[in-house]
């Protein structure tokens, strides 16, 4: 069984690489309010799991609040004891998505061939990260598209940001992940609330909302 992606109205996934607890209700709180519905925090930041139960326990009930650069079945379990609903990895381990998805956690594998992606959708990933998206693109995503189900979100990270969001949707791409563009650590809950702001701007102008 496929855990469904949320309806929201903006698809896009806020990558906080290097965010710190003590940041963590500033910096979150500001997307929220700006409209950003999902929210990864990599585990490769300090303390991740405090930041995310941080994030977890103030969220509105429609938000995503989960990790990033999940590798192991381990960090599943300390996910979900944080209350964290968002799986994202940069590789396709089945056992890692299969995990996940026994939780109810909306997963986002990370792809960049047929042969991965096909992995991913066959143990029921929510949907497919494609990851470079810049290595790849958007004609390269959508001929790998052809073969897959139809009802898996397809979303192309790293390389993505509000500067080209347009290449992507008028190929139909229309789920992102965004890092650095919308955050950098030591950016102010303000800082990144502007950058929020542009962001969803530039979005809703390139799918012509």
């Amino acid at each position: 069984m496929r855990i469904p992606f949320p309806s929201i109205k903006y698809p896009l996934i806020a990558i906080l690489r290097g965010l710190k607890p003590e940041e963590t209700e500033g910096v979150v709180g500001a997307l929220i309010e700006t409209g950003f519905r999902a929210i990864e925090i990599p585990l490769n930041s300090p303390e991740p799991f405090r930041s995310i139960e941080i994030a977890a326990k103030m969220a509105p009930a429609d938000c995503l609040i989960g990790a990033g650069t999940v590798l192991t079945t381990e960090e599943v379990e300390q996910l979900d004891a944080a209350g964290g609903k968002l799986m994202v990895s940069p590789n396709a381990d089945p056992d890692v998505i299969v995990a996940a998805r026994v939780k109810g956690m909306v997963t986002m594998p990370g792809v960049l061939t047929p042969t991965e992606a096909l992995v991913a959708a066959k143990v029921g990933a929510t949907g497919l990260k494609f990851f470079p998206a810049s290595i790849i693109g958007p004609s390269g995503i959508n001929a790998i598209r052809t073969i897959l189900p139809k009802d898996l979100v397809i979303a192309a990270v790293g390389g993505v940001s509000d500067k080209n969001f347009s290449e992507y949707t008028s190929a139909g791409i229309t789920a992102f992940g965004l890092g650095t563009s919308l955050y950098k650590p030591g950016m102010t809950a303000a800082e990144v609330r502007e950058r929020a702001v542009v962001t969803l701007a530039a979005y809703d102008a390139a799918i012509g909302g």
